[in-house]
């Protein structure tokens, strides 16, 4: 069973992204970026007494994005015409052996449910449940499977369904551009990846089926997002195709994709595999890749999410703690 993932947490098929829609009663408007805006800009990071003057520029990636937004950085484009590599977006893979999913197809039935068979009511506060239901009516319609799977899970499933619905594409939407992009240019790519190997994987499956969750937080920010964060929202999206990188800073979004995460990787079930750690391992993966093609190339081109890029303690960060410098757009 190989599961791979960019820019996201995949932890026995569920995907957490990193940013999210709001209510879906308003559409979002198209985000045009054409030669006559200045679109998203680059950071640049360089490395004081670097003999070589190498540099790695770095797209900030934002999502959610309108499907149909058409966008173009003249920057980018010039600087994948002197580059000699573009950093991939890390991967993070799980694999179950030879035949493991073919063999582990019937033990993942029914993974997302609650154990005991309980509804979502019966294991969510009163009062987050009476918000829940006009927002499943708004997104998910009459679909009852859900009300039988765990918060975290139910959560999930909304948030895809308001992306669908609201013509929104989550990160991958400005990565597959910029790789369009590369191999126009005939730029080669590094694909940073780490593996997570899965022991007695079907033994595994059914202690995840039974583990309990404290997933209550990640439900409740999730609802807040989607009932109260469009405008916010709009207003990122806009600022990230412009590239007013002030205005990024300002606008911090409604923090949920950190609680749903560690909803997982601060389980028992999680924390005793030692996957607790896959964030910092892909943090690594990922800052360990950048400086090795810094090292070797004159020019390197690299996409991140712009809250790594911003956050004190995210991937540039990192850099910062190395000795490198960062110039903002």
């Amino acid at each position: 069973m190989n599961i791979s993932c960019r820019w996201s947490v995949l932890v026995l098929g569920a995907t957490f992204l990193l940013t999210l829609p709001a209510r879906a009663d308003e559409a979002l408007e198209e985000v045009l970026v054409t030669g006559q805006q200045p679109g998203p800009g680059l950071w640049k990071v360089t490395r004081p007494g670097d003999p070589h003057a190498h540099v790695l520029w770095i797209l900030g990636n934002y999502s959610p994005l309108p499907k149909k937004m058409t966008w173009r950085s003249t920057e980018l484009v010039a600087v994948l015409a002197v580059s000699q590599a573009v950093l991939a977006p890390v991967s993070v893979s799980a694999s179950a052996g030879p035949l493991g999913g073919i063999t582990l197809l019937p033990a993942l039935i029914g993974v997302r449910r609650n154990p005991g068979h309980k509804r979502l009511q019966e294991v969510v506060p009163a009062d987050l449940y009476a918000r829940w239901l006009p927002l499943k009516a708004r997104y998910l319609g009459n679909d009852d499977d859900v009300e039988d799977w765990r918060p975290i899970f139910a959560a999930q499933e909304l948030y895809r369904a308001a992306l669908k619905k609201n013509d929104l594409v989550p990160y991958d939407g400005v990565w597959s551009t910029v790789e369009k992009l590369a191999r126009k240019e005939r730029v080669p790519i590094t694909e940073p990846g780490i593996e997570l190997k899965v022991e007695k994987a079907r033994a595994a499956i059914k202690e995840f089926k039974s583990a309990p969750f404290a997933d209550v937080e990640c439900f409740a920010r999730t609802l807040q997002r989607l009932e109260s964060d469009l405008d916010l929202m709009r207003e990122r999206a806009n600022a990230w195709a412009v590239g007013d990188v002030a205005r990024l800073k300002k606008l911090a979004p409604i923090e949920r994709a950190s609680a749903c995460i560690g909803v997982m990787l601060e389980s028992s079930f999680m924390q005793e595999r030692g996957y607790g750690d896959v964030l910092e391992r892909v943090r690594n993966a990922w800052v360990a890749a950048a400086e090795r093609s810094f090292a070797s190339n004159a020019s390197t081109v690299a996409v991140l999410s712009v809250d790594e890029i911003l956050k004190p303690n995210g991937y540039v960060g990192q850099l910062r703690k190395k000795g490198y410098v960062v110039e903002d757009p």
